[in-house]
């Protein structure tokens, strides 16, 4: 019998990387405000920071700098929310595809 992962199990495994070194998005809290950070692709100079509950963004840096006083910019089409539930949905289709183990 195959041993099977779970999708969080995977989000876990991921976390226990660097920031800089992660390839799947987390969740951080400052100051009240939940975002979703985003890994940094291999051609972006820093990775972004979503509100969890708003389709807003900010750079990393700028929010490890200030935390919730970070500045951020409205984003026609992404929230945090958005980018855990494509993060997640991969995942799924990465098991059901056989692909984790």
């Amino acid at each position: 019998m195959v041993a099977s992962i779970s999708i969080d199990e995977i989000f876990a495994q991921d976390r226990e990387n660097h920031p800089n070194e992660r390839t799947l998005p987390w969740e951080e809290t400052r100051d009240g405000i939940t975002v979703v950070v985003e890994p940094k692709p291999h051609w972006a100079e820093n990775m972004r920071v979503f509100r969890l509950d708003a389709r807003e963004y900010c750079r990393y840096a700028e929010w490890t700098a200030h935390g919730g006083r970070a500045r951020f910019y409205a984003h026609i089409d992404t929230s945090g929310d958005d980018v855990m539930m494509k993060a997640r949905a991969m995942i799924a289709h990465e098991i059901a595809d056989g692909l984790w183990s």
